[in-house]
């Protein structure tokens, strides 16, 4: 492994982000004057087929299988490695420059929604659906949505940015974010084994929420070769949940939503 000797005052401009490069820097806010469209539908989602965009998307779009007004939505592109996510616009949605990003039309004043746990759960009380009544129930169900919010960052900013993204292969984080990794899928995999869904008997906005990250990991569709790395047929019962859920008809449709452009 290479050695590395952290200097006194870290500087971003002697620092290496690799393929992030020409997008990461230590300071927050806006970047570039932008205006994004708005859309004639009562919800305005910026966004990506990303795992944390697709929880929203997979969201709405099961809101309108279960026929529930007020749901439909326009959906628009932000390429966050052309770095659209700084323009003032969506700034001004979510302050941290992250997708997904929701703008609700419908009550008297328009109400900003940033963050995929965040909006989930506004989602969910807004339309009473894909969340218990029940306090307790409702409880477990959060839970796990911030299981996966507070779990994720090591799959996606640790294992994957090691394993997939970063520069070179280095052993010993590629091994620390594993060695988590595989803890938490065994984690859900256990879960599983004894529920048809991760908090209990129904599909709630949990499932949604892990689904979009550690459904599409158990599918091998966001890492290359992480399939067989992380040996992921050993997590027999987290891939029957995963095909479950990939067999909906709304989570197809979210898969293939189409993105207009904000240009």
């Amino acid at each position: 492994m290479t050695s590395y000797t952290p200097p006194k005052v870290w500087s971003a401009e002697s620092s290496s982000q690799g393929k992030f490069s020409g997008i990461n820097r230590p300071t927050a806010g806006s970047r570039f004057e932008q205006k994004l469209p708005v859309g004639h539908k009562p919800l305005q989602l910026y966004s990506l087929g990303t795992p944390n965009g697709i929880k929203i998307t997979i969201m709405l779009e099961e809101l309108r299988e279960l026929g529930v007004e007020g749901a439909d939505y326009d959906l628009y592109k932000i390429a966050i490695m052309d770095g659209d996510q700084f323009g003032s616009d969506f700034v001004k949605i979510n302050p941290n420059s992250k997708i997904p990003a929701l703008v609700d039309k419908s009550a008297d004043k328009e109400i900003r929604i940033f963050e995929s746990g965040s909006i989930l759960l506004y989602l969910a009380d807004k339309f009473a659906q894909l969340i218990p009544k029940d306090f307790s129930e409702r409880t477990e169900v959060l839970n796990w949505l911030f299981w996966q919010m507070g779990s994720a960052p090591f799959v996606g900013g640790g294992f994957g940015h090691f394993f997939s993204y970063a520069p070179e292969k280095l052993e010993y984080p590629i091994n620390r974010f594993t060695m988590e990794t595989k803890r938490q899928l065994d984690l859900l995999d256990k879960e599983l084994a004894h529920k048809a869904y991760i908090a209990g008997n129904d599909y709630t906005i949990a499932d949604i929420a892990i689904w979009s990250w550690y459904g599409r990991l158990a599918q091998g569709k966001l890492y290359k070769d992480s399939y067989a790395f992380l040996d992921l047929d050993a997590y027999k019962n987290l891939l029957a949940w995963t095909q479950k859920i990939a067999d909906r008809p709304a989570v197809k449709r979210a898969l293939e939503a189409d993105y207009l452009p904000i240009q």
